[in-house]
């Protein structure tokens, strides 16, 4: 007996809450039928011809300042590169001037060792030649 009170209070929850849930969503949706004048809505939309022309006409000129803008950011681009390509340049032309340094270095020492190398020799031993 007491399962099927449980089962009827159950059926009708689940139509309260169906029932109500319906109401709810139909109730979300406003109902728009009754305009008082669709005229002033067009009007809030729409403007006169006159007045739209003029508004795109102001809208598609540029002022001068816009256009001066570009031209120095231009300018600055241009100056930005000539000075990054100029540096490059300057740092190329001192790593060559260091590997140039470099290399003359090392042959003057390697010159050196084996002048001492021959001026010490006295022609008993092989020759041990340091490899690096």
């Amino acid at each position: 007996m007491s399962w099927t009170r449980a089962f009827v209070l159950s059926l009708l929850t689940t139509l309260l809450i169906l029932t109500f849930f319906s109401v709810v969503e139909s109730a979300a949706v406003r109902d728009n039928s009754k305009q008082a004048d669709p005229k002033a809505a067009a009007r809030q939309v729409f403007m006169p011809e006159p007045d739209a022309s003029n508004f795109f006409k102001r809208r598609s000129r540029r002022s001068t300042r816009y256009y001066e803008l570009q031209a120095e950011q231009r300018v600055k681009i241009a100056a930005n590169e000539r000075r990054r390509e100029y540096k490059e340049e300057q740092r190329n032309e001192y790593e060559n001037y260091l590997e140039e340094d470099r290399d003359e270095v090392n042959e003057r020492s390697r010159e050196t060792n084996e002048q001492l190398r021959e001026y010490h020799y006295d022609g008993l031993y092989p020759r041990y030649y340091w490899y690096h």
